[in-house]
């Protein structure tokens, strides 16, 4: 009965243990790809997190720029700021749902592009009156952005 056994086994015993040791170096690679893997998509979440903050950090910053040089008298790099900061703040409602802004902060920031050529007229002229636009528009963007 044992040699009616042996015929019936499939294939030969190095056979056997080349698709043992397939499967054992699979399950091997699996166990450290996974954890891998897993780790890889948290840090990939994480460092978009980061961008979305940078991005907004950097649009704050260049209004917040614009604002102090307007104070100091020097208009031509505050309207440059200025209009930076506007570009910017378009581009991110311009793309939808990738931007770094939130549907509730893009609905917030378009008011703010309403004057955009307000505040870019009045420091082109060098009107001491853009040092408090910008200043306003600062202090909205940071209520729309908290």
């Amino acid at each position: 009965m044992s040699e009616s056994f042996r015929h019936r086994s499939p294939g030969h015993p190095w056979v056997r243990r080349v698709l043992g040791y397939t499967i054992v170096l699979i399950v091997v690679f699996l166990l450290g790809f996974i954890p891998m893997w897993l780790q890889s998509r948290e840090s990939a979440r994480n460092l978009a997190r980061a961008e979305q903050h940078l991005a907004l950090a950097r649009m704050e910053n260049t209004l917040a720029a614009a604002t102090i040089d307007a104070w100091r008298g020097a208009y031509e790099p505050a309207r440059q700021s200025a209009g930076d900061f506007f570009t910017a703040v378009r581009t991110e409602i311009d793309r939808g749902e990738e931007s770094a802004l939130s549907l509730t902060q893009r609905e917030g920031v378009r008011p703010l592009l309403a004057q955009r050529d307000d505040t870019v007229t009045l420091l082109a002229r060098g009107d001491p009156a853009a040092a408090d636009r910008l200043a306003d528009l600062y202090s909205a963007y940071r209520e729309v952005i908290q």
